[in-house]
C-alpha cells in the first residue's frame, strides 16, 4: 500500500476542502400566498403551482 512521502500542509489541504461546502436552495415567494418556497415546486401553504390548485386542503 503506498504511503505519501510528505505530510499535507494545512494550506493545501484547505485548498482542497473550499469546495465541500452547503448550497442555499433557490427560495422565492409565492405569488399567491407570498410565503417563502422552493423553487419549481408546490408551495406547502396554499397547494398552488403556476396559478393553479394543485392539492386541496
Amino acid at each position: 500500500m503506498a504511503v505519501p512521502a510528505r505530510r499535507t500542509s494545512k494550506t493545501a489541504k484547505r485548498k482542497r476542502r473550499t469546495h465541500f461546502k452547503l448550497s442555499v436552495p433557490g427560495m422565492v415567494a409565492c405569488p399567491n400566498c407570498g410565503e417563502m418556497k422552493l423553487a419549481h415546486r408546490i408551495c406547502k401553504s396554499c397547494g398552488q403551482y403556476k396559478g393553479k390548485e394543485v392539492l386541496s386542503k
